[in-house]
């Protein structure tokens, strides 16, 4: 297990352990942090996971596949740092990751 950190639009962190091998998305949703719906279930078909990754983080991550960067295009305000949180497959480097959570998504 990995510590996740997601930082909620008021500024609140909920921090959750993350099994390795699964995904951020699904570590949100078992832990029932607010905002992130994820209405197709992980299958990058929507953008209700999105997440904005901490800049300490973003090169530390695998680049996003052109899949998830097309899907991105339809998530409210993407920049450098979006990411949908069902595409970061969670591995033992990614202990202590910080992504925020889009207010809209809240």
């Amino acid at each position: 297990m990995v510590k996740i950190n997601f930082i909620q639009p008021d500024g609140s962190t909920v921090e959750v352990d993350a099994k390795i091998g699964g995904t951020v998305m699904e570590a949100a949703v078992n832990n029932s942090v607010r905002g992130i719906d994820a209405d197709c279930g992980g299958a990058c078909a929507c953008a209700t996971c999105h997440v904005y990754v901490s800049h300490e983080w973003k090169d530390k991550l695998q680049a996003a596949e052109v899949m998830e960067s097309d899907m991105l295009e339809y998530a409210h305000e993407p920049d450098e740092y979006s990411r949908l949180s069902c595409q970061l497959r969670i591995t033992p480097e990614m202990e202590g990751l910080v992504v925020r959570v889009p207010s809209q998504q809240s």
